[in-house]
């Protein structure tokens, strides 16, 4: 492990970017950036333009290590390069932590939850990330209903794996999003909060996650585990808020910084001058930035 990135990932002032959308999900991203579905033409074309996509935010003055402590990058990401370098030394080079999302998406819902696909090369994916220069890894499950069975298997799923990257030398960020449309969110949030205590507290001294988490309905509820000793970090996603509104929500809760995809990149245009794309990627970073160092 780099421990220069971890002390930065554990201590510094700023936010994580997500870069991660993968391949059910990189159409609409790429559809958000002004790239419709029928200007390109097999995955290959689209991996492309989306690398070009991400290659512009990484490399863009705007995204800058004073204010972003880390990325999350998509498999393809990490094996591609940027002016000559692997994303990863890339963004290494530039201040920036780079994370690598290592899930294949998500299951069917069940016990009100979506637990993860199995992850049949996540063995040989970890080896690779460390080839790479990958400092840590994210994975995704969603909780829409209060299911207390449901919950606890997403946070064993979860757990379970994060062991076994830590085991390779990685940092997992753990992340059981709860749906925003949920009903019963709060709920939500207080099992979620207890399942994901339990595992931290069983933890060996040497074992350490960090947490990706929506921001909760109650401010502060998860301070618990923002100060728990095996947490590097929790980071909030946006979970579909606008970035105004997740901003002020971020604002509410201490010692929890975002990790914003959405967020961050929804203004952003492929038709835009690189003059415009900074000036508006920099006003994303600002206010994320700002929301996650100045707390109400």
């Amino acid at each position: 492990m780099n421990q220069a990135q971890f002390d930065k990932v554990k201590s510094g002032n700023g936010f994580i970017a997500a870069l991660d959308q993968s391949g059910g999900s990189t159409p609409k991203a790429l559809a958000a950036y002004g790239v419709p579905e029928d200007s390109y033409s097999g995955e290959d074309e689209m991996f492309d333009l989306v690398h070009q996509m991400r290659t512009r935010i990484i490399t863009s003055p705007s995204f800058n290590s004073d204010q972003i402590l880390g990325a999350i990058l998509f498999e393809q990401t990490m094996d591609r390069e940027i002016e000559g370098q692997y994303t990863a030394d890339y963004l290494a080079d530039k201040g920036v932590v780079p994370f690598l999302k290592v899930d294949k998406g998500l299951a069917e819902q069940e016990n009100g939850v979506q637990l993860m696909k199995p992850i049949h090369d996540l063995d040989e994916t970890l080896r690779r990330a460390n080839d790479r220069n990958i400092f840590g890894t994210k994975m995704r499950s969603v909780i829409h209903e209060p299911n207390e069975k449901g919950i606890k298997d997403v946070v064993d799923q979860q757990f379970d794996i994060g062991k076994r990257i830590i085991e390779a030398g990685l940092v997992p960020i753990i992340e059981p999003e709860v749906n925003i449309h949920s009903e019963n969110k709060e709920k939500c949030e207080e099992i979620l909060k207890q399942e994901i205590l339990d595992h931290l507290n069983n933890l060996s001294d040497d074992q350490n996650v960090m947490l990706k988490l929506t921001i909760p309905t109650k401010p502060n509820q998860y301070r618990e585990l923002i100060d728990h000793p095996h947490v590097v970090r929790v980071v909030a996603l946006s979970g579909g808020y606008s970035r105004e509104e997740a901003n002020e929500k971020l604002k509410e809760n201490d010692g929890l910084i975002a990790s914003f995809s959405r967020a961050l990149a929804g203004d952003l245009n492929a038709n835009q001058s690189d003059e415009e794309f900074n000036a508006t990627l920099k006003n994303a970073v600002d206010s994320i930035h700002d929301a996650s160092v100045n707390k109400k």
